[in-house]
């Protein structure tokens, strides 16, 4: 018998690369995408485990992208999806480029509602297939000085307890959000917050424990997943705790500048 076929996205480092590790361990074939060249020497590592790969470079905050990594699966039935791709940006609201906050707002969330809708609609139809979506419990925090990143895991956050009530009917498709808090990878860097508290902490969770979590609730079905007891801890808190003072408190974490003033 074939192999059954995955897709993770946001697949050449961090938690998309652990995920794909992990899927390919457990023979999935695989469909890894990112939007960096760095997807194809990601893709070897992958085949190292005796599945076949298709790497895929594409921008999935376009619509374009998101198409060119559908029609990459040949028309192959999808029984596991991991919609990891997403985006940050620091700074202040009002300094950022219309470009630049478009981009998070398009590849985490227009880019990601377009894969799901797409890959969904078969799994609904069939009544079986697994879905992992990588939410944040940045989406439980007002984001200050990070605001349209925290902003686009709230909606995704949101979005996927939606959707998975939509499709509470079919007992054969689980939609599984995993939700981490800072993790040690490049996502810092690539949103500028390299001088931040948050970003220069040395506590942030690694990737491949993080990936883990989500993978093993992924297998039990399970709707949620925070990854780590001190972000549990942090998302009961955010629960309770007033919106002025959660803002504030992301202020200090995230202010530029503000790993100096540690």
């Amino acid at each position: 018998m074939a192999n059954k076929f995955a897709i993770v996205t946001g697949a050449s480092t961090g938690i998309g690369f652990e995920l794909a590790s992990i899927a390919a361990e457990n023979g999935y074939d695989l469909l890894v995408v990112a939007d960096e060249p760095l997807i194809d020497a990601a893709a070897q590592d992958f085949k190292q485990h005796g599945v076949e790969v298709i790497s895929v470079e594409a921008d999935l905050s376009t619509l374009q992208g998101v198409d060119a990594l559908l029609a990459a699966t040949n028309g192959r039935q999808v029984d596991l999806l991991c919609a990891n791709a997403g985006r940050g940006l620091g700074h202040a609201f009002l300094d950022q480029d219309v470009s630049d906050w478009r981009r998070v707002v398009d590849t985490n969330i227009t880019g990601t509602l377009y894969l799901l809708q797409n890959i969904l609609k078969a799994m609904v139809a069939r009544d079986q297939g697994k879905v992992l979506i990588t939410g944040s419990i940045a989406g439980f925090i007002p984001g200050s000085f990070q605001a349209v990143y925290n902003g686009s895991k709230a909606f995704i956050d949101s979005f996927a307890d939606a959707i998975r009530n939509e499709i509470k009917d079919n007992k054969g498709v689980t939609v599984t959000t995993l939700m981490p808090g800072p993790v040690e990878t490049e996502f810092f860097d690539r949103a500028d917050m390299l001088d931040t508290s948050v970003g220069a902490s040395e506590s942030k969770s690694d990737p491949a424990d993080v990936a883990r979590d989500g993978w093993d609730a992924l297998m039990k079905g399970e709707a949620h997943i925070v990854s780590g007891w001190k972000n549990k801890l942090q998302a009961a808190v955010a629960h309770v705790t007033p919106a002025a003072v959660l803002a504030e408190q992301h202020r200090k974490m995230a202010e530029p500048g503000s790993a100096q003033e540690k």
